[in-house]
């Protein structure tokens, strides 16, 4: 069972909030929250409420024991851009992008997580089996290729001196 929290048009620009969410994908709830408390990222507060509240959603709606749960996923969308104008000199204006993201974290018990890593591993094999016998062809073609031309002799190339030798010999 998962649970998850959203927040959408948060006043952080995604690039920023990515570099905390980094920090804190795949590891423990309560320790993720420590990391987010103290963290010096401006970022890493909202991030933090919506962990909060992801944690929260857990633990009423699916009577989770808070104590338990791991991230599973978390990721940052870009939300809409807002456009301001900073008034430059004579008479220009240049653009000011205001970003926007929408925060989404997964918690998860560590059994959900457990079970759902082999499904995602034998696609992985599934589609590595597929696509095996097309990359092992085209290597043997190329192989083959070569041996044919390293076959043939290579043609000498002749200086004067050993032209002149030749030459000698022949008279």
């Amino acid at each position: 069972m998962e649970a998850r929290a959203i927040a959408r048009y948060v006043r952080v620009t995604p690039q920023k909030a990515r570099r905390v969410v980094d920090l804190i994908r795949g590891v423990p709830a309560t320790q993720a929250q420590s990391l987010l408390r103290f963290a010096p990222q401006a970022a890493s507060e909202p991030i933090g409420k919506v962990l909060d509240s992801a944690i929260a959603n857990a633990t009423n709606n699916f009577n989770m024991n808070p104590e338990g749960l791991v991230i599973k996923a978390v990721f940052v969308d870009e939300g809409p851009t807002m456009h301001r104008i900073r008034p430059r000199a004579q008479g220009r204006a240049f653009k000011i992008r205001k970003r926007t993201s929408h925060i989404t974290v997964i918690v998860a018990t560590p059994d959900d997580l457990s079970t759902s890593a082999p499904k995602a591993a034998v696609k992985k094999a599934a589609a590595k089996k597929t696509t095996a016998p097309a990359a092992a062809a085209a290597p043997a073609k190329k192989t083959a290729a070569k041996k044919a031309t390293a076959a043939k002799p290579a043609a000498k190339k002749s200086t004067a001196k050993q032209a002149a030798a030749d030459e000698s010999t022949e008279a």
